[in-house]
């Protein structure tokens, strides 16, 4: 018989439930707000990337660009983003935070941090410190970010 696999100590579990738990933190502390996280990380992009096309922002955030467009026609719909057809070529869509778009975003802010106060909370700072070290690294490495 192989080696033993102990599933609850598996990376890939342990990534997973650890994602699971940081959803369920950003819906409760952005409850108010109506907003996904994928929702929130593309409004935080534009806020500082004002006009980047959508295929860009889609990859900027690792979010499949197929489905982006529904989620920036959710909020499109709402006011908080604004898209137009790019004046040289109609096909691609450019997207600009609306005044309306940019307020939220920026009160979402401190929900987010509150976000990783949370998830981070039962480690010490050096913890901390180390595994955002060790997830960038695993992550970046595996899938560079967009530039």
């Amino acid at each position: 018989m192989g080696q033993s696999f102990d599933f609850h100590k598996a990376p890939g579990h342990l990534v997973r439930r650890a994602h699971q738990i940081g959803v369920a933190f950003f819906m409760e502390e952005t409850a108010g707000f109506d907003v996904t996280p994928v929702q929130f990380a593309i409004l935080h992009e534009l806020l500082d990337r004002p006009g980047e096309d959508q295929v860009t922002v889609a990859s900027r955030v690792a979010f499949d660009a197929a489905t982006s467009g529904s989620v920036i026609g959710r909020l499109e719909a709402r006011g908080w983003v604004r898209r137009e057809s790019d004046t040289r070529d109609r096909r691609r869509k450019l997207l600009w935070i609306t005044p309306e778009g940019e307020k939220a975003a920026l009160q979402m802010r401190d929900a987010a941090q509150r976000v990783q106060e949370r998830l981070m909370a039962p480690l010490s700072h050096e913890e901390g410190e180390q595994l955002k070290a060790l997830l960038a690294k695993m992550v970046y490495t595996h899938n560079p970010p967009a530039p």
